[in-house]
């Protein structure tokens, strides 16, 4: 740790260990875009009991600034040590005035006492040379990049990092906007490797990575918001996700790295339920939402063995088992993947499908529910028509579960050559979505859907009609945001018993963390943890 980290580090009250290190030496800053100083003011104290070591004060925020009393009012005001930055709008900024008066007041921060201004890589020879060797010895300067196309190549980062270092930078600050996760990669490598203090971070959904695994790598901060709609850059999450969620303050260079595989992904409640388990049991690792657009391409990229295990979610789950090394025999007969591990011996990827453990097993204690407890010998699920919505990974994985207990199965799809072709796998009957609402053969059916039909946003669709719905004696869906999808609702309402897609999603995490950790799944903690949302 260097010795601005030390000295922020014991300022803020940081725990540091015997041999003078924390778990990382990254710090956490909270971007300050009040529109007046008293707002800053107020959000800094809010930002100190958040858990932030340091503040970034975003001048162009304030709706009017008078350097002189203001930059002497926040630095007094602040608890936590301060990073001053006036943005330009040719930088993403919101401030569109005369470049002299913009780069004076920088200078005036660091005579106040600022501990770190920011400046732009465009104006920091400029800026350096004006302080004309007499920069302030508690100031350092951060000279930063910001490119909202895209992630360049290493090569040409490692260009721009020289160019930044040639500037006099105390440290280096590279943003850059990822068009696919993989982007990521480039800048893990920049700041791994980097001989100079870098925060290397890359904007947008498919960059959150760099904001909590820069921990993992070495980077000199991150940000965290003190809430959601306010940032200061597309992608940064909340100072309570970053340090609670994410445990962001265990995170170290021998963190194992794990996470959720889907698009959209952003919805999926598995880092809540893993880090949380992760926590409980003292494990070292860390479980991310990871949109990936390409699942060969992520798992090439990221083929360390510190990215040790995924969970495999819509619509990746039958590319993930083409990307697999081996595969476990229940996961090849259903034709999808839902979890994957990489080999700590020799990196290769193994397959496995928890997915219809947890469904089949859950619809299964609904039905034993629905008679009043009475053991039946065997599964209730024997000789019941089940209907399976969607012919994708899940719902391959619950006609292939529900036919090993003896149901007879229809996928129902909304192409029916598709149905077709898995019920032909597994040995059913097929059906079209538009046929479904007068498809009833008979009373007591049990349907199972596994599309994202009714998922958040869409809270108002649903598959069938609540009419068709009196044929079921139970109803299930694989869809658990919200929790009590329109098509759960509506069949409670028709009387059918109605088993959610949380028992599910419980179900086959249990078996995910056990081949994640080799540890036994903590159950009671799963469900106490899935029963606050």
């Amino acid at each position: 740790m260097d010795s601005t980290s030390v000295a922020i580090a014991s300022a803020t009250g940081l725990q540091v260990g015997s041999q003078g290190m924390l778990k990382n030496s990254t710090l956490v800053c909270t971007p300050i875009m009040g529109e007046t100083v008293d707002k800053m003011i107020i959000d800094m104290v809010t930002a100190k009991s958040s858990g932030a070591d340091l503040v970034e004060i975003r001048l162009d925020s304030l709706k009017f600034f008078d350097p002189h009393e203001d930059l002497k009012a926040l630095i007094k005001g602040s608890p936590l040590p301060t990073l001053f930055t006036y943005r330009p709008i040719w930088e993403g900024g919101q401030y569109d005035g005369d470049e002299k008066t913009r780069l004076d007041a920088l200078r005036l921060a660091m005579e106040y006492g600022a501990d770190y201004v920011d400046v732009e890589l465009q104006v920091a020879h400029e800026f350096n040379e004006s302080l004309y060797g007499k920069k302030p010895e508690k100031s350092k300067v951060i000279v930063s990049s910001h490119n909202y196309q895209n992630t360049p190549s290493v090569e040409d980062l490692g260009n721009l990092v020289a160019r930044i270092q040639a500037t006099g930078a105390d440290i280096v600050k590279i943003a850059t906007t990822a068009l696919d996760i993989i982007d990521v990669a480039r800048i893990f490598h920049i700041t791994v490797h980097s001989q100079v203090p870098t925060i290397g971070l890359v904007m947008g959904e498919r960059g959150l990575i760099s904001r909590i695994l820069c921990a993992k790598f070495g980077g000199f901060l991150s940000f965290g918001t003190l809430e959601s709609r306010i940032v200061s850059a597309p992608g940064q999450p909340t100072m309570n996700d970053l340090l609670h969620l994410y445990n962001f303050r265990h995170i170290g260079p021998d963190t194992k790295v794990f996470g959720v595989i889907g698009k959209p992904v952003g919805h999926s409640k598995s880092p809540i339920l893993f880090n949380e388990a992760f926590k409980s049991v003292g494990f070292n690792g860390i479980y991310l939402h990871l949109l990936v657009d390409d699942i060969a391409n992520f798992l090439q990229t990221y083929s360390s063995v510190d990215f040790a295990g995924f969970s495999v979610t819509i619509p990746h789950k039958e590319a993930a088992l083409k990307c697999c090394d081996e595969v476990d025999p229940v996961a090849k007969s259903i034709g999808a993947v839902n979890c994957i591990i990489r080999r700590e011996s020799d990196g290769k990827l193994l397959g496995f499908n928890t997915d219809y453990i947890g469904a089949i097993s859950a619809i299964e204690d609904g039905l034993r529910g629905s008679h009043n407890g009475s053991s039946m010998a065997g599964s209730p699920l024997a000789g019941k028509l089940f209907i399976v919505i969607g012919a994708g990974g899940a719902g391959k994985a619950l006609a292939y579960g529900a036919k090993e207990k003896g149901a007879r199965v229809v996928i129902v799809n909304r192409t029916y050559d598709r149905a077709r072709e898995i019920a032909d796998t597994i040995g059913g009957e097929a059906l079209s979505l538009a046929d479904l609402d007068n498809f009833h053969p008979e009373d007591g059916m049990i349907l199972a859907n596994t599309t994202s039909i009714g998922m958040q946003p869409k809270i108002n669709e649903t598959p069938i009609s609540k009419n068709a719905l009196r044929h079921y004696c139970l109803v299930f869906d694989a869809v658990y945001t919200p929790k009590i999808t329109r098509l759960l609702r509506e069949a409670a309402e028709c009387g059918a018993t109605i088993v959610t897609g949380l028992e599910m999603f419980i179900g086959q995490a249990y078996q995910q963390f056990e081949r994640f950790t080799g540890l036994p799944a903590p159950k009671e903690h799963f469900k106490k943890v899935m029963a606050r949302y």
